[in-house]
């Protein structure tokens, strides 16, 4: 295996793991996993869980430290992930007037988690 493609299977890995380590957090909190990396729309939804009746699109970035993985949010993956979610809403019974909201979850060198909710606004 080449450097870069180590790199990339570590990378994978190391996101595969920060989002199992979040849809934990959201168990925790009681809200139930509907579904993990969902792709509609052209794009990719890391997380979705139901908080109650609330559908929740959850963004994982996961970088040394929260800020540094903030920074990787961009407006065009904003773009894609709004229309992500409206292909998943049109899946359900309320279709876009389900209740919903973007969270963005941050995971740090170390492991630890920060939820935004209501981060895409």
């Amino acid at each position: 295996m080449t450097g870069r493609a180590h790199r990339g299977a570590m990378a994978h890995h190391g996101g595969l793991a920060a989002e199992a380590q979040v849809a934990a957090c959201y168990a925790a909190r009681g809200a139930a996993v509907l579904a993990r990396r969902w792709r509609g729309g052209g794009a990719e939804i890391d997380l979705i869980v139901a908080e109650g009746a609330t559908v929740v699109f959850v963004e994982v970035k996961r970088a040394a430290t929260h800020a540094a993985a903030a920074a990787r949010v961009g407006a065009a993956q904003l773009r894609r992930l709004r229309v992500a979610a409206e292909a998943f809403l049109a899946t359900r019974p309320d279709g876009s007037l389900t209740d919903s909201r973007f969270d963005v979850a941050l995971v740090d060198g170390t492991g630890r988690v920060e939820i935004v909710a209501n981060a895409l606004l």
